[in-house]
Parts: C-alpha cells; sequence; structure tokens
C-alpha cells in the first residue's frame, strides 16, 4: 500500500512539474486536455483520485507518454562505471547503459597513431568531440583533421576511419545502434 501511496505522489508531482517547466497555468493545462482547472488543481494536490481516463489526455497534452508518468522512481545506481575493452591501438570505455532507451551509445575512445585504419561503411549517422590531442577523420578521398574542442557528425554510409594525428587522440563519440555494432562489436568476420 505504501508503495502504490508514494507511486501516487510521485506522478502528482510529475504533472505539477510537467505543467510549471512548460510555463503553464492550471487554466492552460486543463484547457489542453478537455478537464476542469479545479479539476486538475485537485488531482495534483492529492484531493482527488487519478484514474487511467483522466492521465491519458494528461499525458498527451504535456507531450510525454503514460508509461514515462506512471514509471516507478528508480532507485538503480545511477553512476556507470565503465570498463576499458582494448584492441590495437583503440581503448573504449562507454558512457551510457547497454540499449539505452533513446537509442545511441556514448563512448569514450583513446585511438594511438599505431591503430590500423580500414575505411568501413554502414548505416546511420556518427558524432564525436575531441576531449585532447588531434583526430585524423578519412571521409571517402577526403582527409579531415578535427583538433581538441572541435566536433564532426557525418553519414555513416560515407566510407570513413577515425585515427590519431601525430600523438594519441582522445574523443567522445554518440552512435546510433548501427554504429555501435559497427565500431563497437567489430564488423561481420571480425572478433
Amino acid at each position: 500500500m505504501t508503495q502504490e501511496v508514494d507511486l501516487d505522489a510521485v506522478v502528482r508531482q510529475r504533472i505539477r512539474s510537467l505543467r510549471l517547466a512548460r510555463g503553464w497555468s492550471l487554466d492552460a493545462l486543463a484547457a489542453r486536455c478537455h478537464l476542469s482547472p479545479s479539476s486538475l488543481s485537485r488531482i495534483e494536490t492529492g484531493q482527488r483520485r487519478i484514474a487511467l481516463d483522466l492521465l491519458v489526455p494528461i499525458a498527451r497534452a504535456l507531450g510525454t507518454t503514460l508509461d514515462q508518468l506512471v514509471e516507478p522512481p528508480g532507485d538503480e545506481d545511477v553512476v556507470i562505471r565503465p570498463e576499458p575493452r582494448h584492441a590495437p591501438g583503440l581503448t573504449t570505455w562507454l558512457l551510457s547503459r547497454e540499449r539505452a532507451a533513446q537509442g545511441t551509445t556514448v563512448a569514450k575512445m583513446r585511438i594511438t597513431p599505431d591503430r590500423a585504419e580500414q575505411l568501413g561503411v554502414h548505416p546511420g549517422r556518427e558524432w564525436f568531440t575531441v576531449l585532447s590531442g588531434t583526430a585524423r577523420l578519412r571521409l571517402g578521398p577526403r582527409t579531415v583533421l578535427v583538433e581538441a574542442g572541435q566536433a564532426a557528425e557525418f553519414s555513416t554510409m560515407v566510407p570513413h576511419a577515425i585515427g590519431a594525428q601525430g600523438g594519441p587522440v582522445e574523443i567522445l563519440t554518440v552512435l546510433d545502434h548501427d554504429g555501435e555494432r559497427a565500431h563497437l562489436h567489430g564488423r561481420p568476420g571480425e572478433p
């Protein structure tokens, strides 16, 4: 029973917080979800029971999903403790959880000049920023030097490879799942 009451309070707080984050009054949200302002006020303050038939239009009006609105508060560990993965000339640390909900993987990579650069192609897009050093980005016949503090974004359907120019380079990269499969787990036939 306590867990139900706690979740109920969390849902009410989320409704109120999302409304305020959008700068909406009770009247504005009530109009968007076809409720009276007094009903919405009683829902937010706990004076009215929250029914499913009320939550659906409220969630829709707030631009969220019912699942997100009623998701139990997580008590999982929020700290990600990446373990380095080593390959010749490359060390990778995964900085996001496996199969992140947003469909992307964030990784930190340390590339040394002895990494073998092989142009690859796969569906998707890739983005990276250079934390230190200089990255050598090969895009088809072009070579682009990306220095510390700069970022690059490109279609991965263009043959590409990232290497180190003049010493080690550290990058922070965001990959969609096609990019994760190609860059972090090897290409088909590779370990």
